[in-house]
């Protein structure tokens, strides 16, 4: 076997593949994203176009994944491979992962310090955006699962952001699979600046004498009488719906062919007579709502099974005869045909579905042929995982449960260090089979895995090819997938491979397309804001704010940003405004689920200058309530809270709006009152105005303090003991009051 021979590659570590070698010389060339199918080495083409750009250039190599499991699992790859050194040759490791839990000080300290920088988007992006350190020295960024960088995610920012600021920027981005449909992939090297697509398949004469051969097996099972007869019901309140829609004169496909296409197309429909004012369209909504739970209902009795569908009605029941219920659940659990369903589901008292059984019988005929295999079974849903878990155990097999990090109802999910902890027990053969969710499918890398199990199929090829790289690594792999007959199974199957066709045959296409001019994607409309305000105002941010544009664009903008967590409000600006910032959906959701008014209330009382801004159209359309409902709250919101209202197009808008503010607060059209005077004050106003003042005391503390004490004059000569002894004020802001009141001016 020939090995790689590189300066700053181990020696007789890496195998020498030429297709790899080709596709790392065209990726030093300029920004490239790598094709690979899942198990061909693409961590191995980013080792080594990571130690040519060390070796020629210097600088730091950063590598960003979208789950803390796979960015350890680099880490340990570039650390097992990679002969680098720390900068001014410090005897610290030149590899650091970074995670959201380390302190923002620890991580620019570990930046400092090292050379190859592996980390999730996320963290690096809140990191860059509160200036904690730059990208300008980093020579190679590469982008792991670029398929995700659409949208709003991190990866899209991080890109633009490096190849705007790195002073030497190369690109490399990789993927199994970067989707069917040409204009997303278009879109992806759009945001990350991509000029070259290499691509491979397992065709191809380079790659095929290290493909190993993996037996793909669909296995049908017959639904059971008794889910058969649960989904006849489910169907038949899903026509009954349908009929609803149809009289209020909504168009409506048959239910054989009500996709969640279909669905959406009713839910535009709907959405766009609510715009007009149209008094049916709120019933329709609820209308709309049930559909959605009735085909979700249907999907686990066909794919899932009986006891999935029984936890599933059992909660909509729940939800309907509980307080607080949806309308769309009251209205299912009032319907006689939903309730003998319900009641029906209580009696069955095991798995009526074959599929646990099928899936039982793999994994004991493939531990028996091969006792050190590894067996990963996939599932949609975390209550399938379970229910897999528990039944392989009743059979004496160990297996565990791989879930994302979310808890949903009474399902907690896994923290990434107890994922890697699993992960890290599978590969040393603890256990041999591992239930996992969605999150198991991208580049996991268990060598030995030589069985995947779909419990059903997939309608997305990304996923598709995802769970199936996941075999055949390193030798002969078999991938089953269950599929129920007569079921959206059979769809999903067909989809899929179409999907996966149509993606290979884009490919083909797509050096072609790139190579056409095209527009630079623009992060924000800069040049027009830059024209009358200056570069560097100071915003103060919550930190659970940065999955929002509004960020990404106010640091594109320029802005000094600071990240905390701000105990009121989402954007604080000097010393004077806090702003909160909802869309129009959250607006409604807030208002009906939550305590909006007492959110901004609270908001109102520690700020002297509270504001609101509301971003996008149609706030009088995103739910079922009464426009005048709308009025009358926005009318309590300014008039009794005192609260300034902003209405926001979107959510560049939102940022350049927050931009003038705190321009203008920063006072460059002359020096700003302290503290501003405001006609027509009542006496009590006025107190309050006073004490307000005090720094660090705002509106909510000056009412404390003079009701405790009673006038201003008694707050003044309050001793030490006397203001901490005050509900609410600290030992901290006492002593301020304390000391500012006794010190002499000047």
């Amino acid at each position: 076997m020939n090995f790689i021979s590189h300066p700053l590659i181990k020696p007789d570590a890496i195998e020498k593949r030429e297709y790899q070698l080709s596709i790392a010389m065209k990726a030093l060339d300029g920004n490239t994203m790598v094709i690979l199918p899942t198990g061909l080495g693409k961590t191995a083409v980013a080792l080594l176009v990571a130690a040519s750009r060390l070796y020629n250039e210097g600088g730091r190599v950063l590598m960003l994944a979208p789950t803390k499991p796979l960015v350890e699992q680099h880490l340990r790859y570039f650390e097992k491979y990679l002969l680098a050194k720390s900068p001014e040759g410090s005897d610290a490791s030149p590899f650091v992962m970074f995670t959201g839990e380390a302190p923002p000080e620890e991580r620019t300290a570990d930046w400092n310090r090292a050379t190859v920088i592996l980390a999730t988007p996320q963290v690096i992006k809140n990191d860059i955006i509160a200036g904690r350190y730059t990208l300008a020295d980093v020579s190679l960024l590469i982008v792991d699962e670029c398929h995700r960088a659409v949208g709003n995610y991190a990866y899209v920012f991080l890109a633009q952001r490096y190849l705007a600021t790195a002073d030497k920027p190369l690109l490399l981005a990789m993927t199994a699979s970067p989707g069917g449909v040409q204009e997303k992939v278009q879109e992806v090297c759009a945001n990350l600046g991509i000029e070259h697509v290499e691509t491979r398949t397992e065709n191809d004469a380079d790659v095929r004498p290290y493909v190993f051969e993996r037996e793909l097996e669909y296995i049908n099972i017959n639904l059971p009488p008794d889910l058969k007869a649960a989904i006849q019901t489910i169907n038949a309140l899903t026509d009954d719906r349908l009929a609803i829609l149809a009289s209020l004169h909504f168009t409506v496909p048959k239910r054989e062919k009500l996709s969640m296409r279909e669905l959406s197309a009713i839910n535009a429909q709907i959405q766009q007579r609510i715009a007009n004012r149209d008094s049916a369209a709120f019933s329709a909504a609820s209308v709309y709502a049930e559909l959605m739970k009735l085909k979700h209902a249907v999907t686990l009795a066909e794919s899932q099974g009986s006891e999935v569908l029984k936890g599933y009605l059992a909660k909509l029941y729940a939800e309907g005869t509980g307080a607080g219920g949806s309308k769309a659940s009251q209205r299912l659990v009032q319907d006689h045909s939903f309730r003998e369903l319900f009641e029906r589901s209580v009696e069955w008292t095991h798995e009526l579905h074959p599929k646990p059984e099928v899936a039982l019988g793999l994994v004991k005929q493939q531990l028996a042929d091969s006792p050190d295999s590894r067996i990963i079974i996939f599932a949609t849903y975390r209550d399938t995982v379970q229910l897999l878990v528990d039944y392989l155990a009743k059979h004496g097999i160990v297996s565990e449960r791989f879930v994302g990090q979310a808890t949903k109802d009474a399902e907690k999910g896994l923290s990434q260090k107890k994922q890697i902890a699993a992960l890290t027990r599978f590969r040393e053969g603890e256990f041999k089979v591992l239930v996992a969710t969605s999150v198991g499918e991208e580049g996991l890398d268990v060598p030995s895995t030589d069985l995947v199990i779909f419990y059903e199929a997939v309608p997305s090829e990304i996923r598709s090819i995802q769970r199936k790289g996941r075999t055949g690594r390193s030798g002969a792999g078999r991938v089953v997938v269950l599929i129920t007959k007569g079921t959206s199974d059979e769809v999903f199957r067909h989809v899929s491979t179409a999907k996966e066709k149509m993606m290979h045959k884009s490919m083909r296409t797509l050096n072609t397309v790139l190579s056409s001019p095209r527009e630079t994607p623009i992060i924000a409309d800069q040049a027009s804001i830059e024209e009358f305000t200056p570069q560097g105002v100071k915003i103060v941010i919550d930190d659970r704010e940065t999955s929002s544009k509004v960020v990404e664009v106010l640091s594109t903008m320029g802005a000094a940003i600071r990240l905390e967590r701000l105990p009121h409000g989402d954007y604080a600006v000097g010393d004077r405004i806090l702003i909160e910032r909802k869309t129009s959906r959250d607006f409604a959701d807030t208002l009906i689920n939550r305590d909006l008014l007492g959110q901004l209330k609270e908001m109102a009382d520690v700020a002297p200058r509270p504001v609101l801004i509301v971003e996008g159209a149609d706030l009088y359309t995103q739910r079922d309530i009464h426009p005048n409902a709308i009025r009358g709250v926005l009318a309590a919101i300014t008039i009794d809270m005192g609260i300034s209202l902003i209405f926001t197009k979107d959510e560049q808008d939102t940022a350049q709006m927050l931009y003038v503010i705190a321009k203008r607060e920063e006072g460059e059209r002359g020096e700003r009152k302290v503290h501003p005077h405001k006609s027509q004050r009542s006496l009590k106003e006025e107190q309050e105005y006073v004490v307000s003042a005090f720094p660090e005391i705002g509106l909510r503390n000056a009412r404390l303090l003079l009701a405790h004490f009673g006038s201003v004059q008694a707050v003044v000569n309050a001793s030490m003991e006397e203001l901490v002894a005050v509900p609410g004020i600290g030992e901290k802001t006492a002593q301020k009051i304390f000391e500012l009141c006794r010190r002499a001016y000047g």
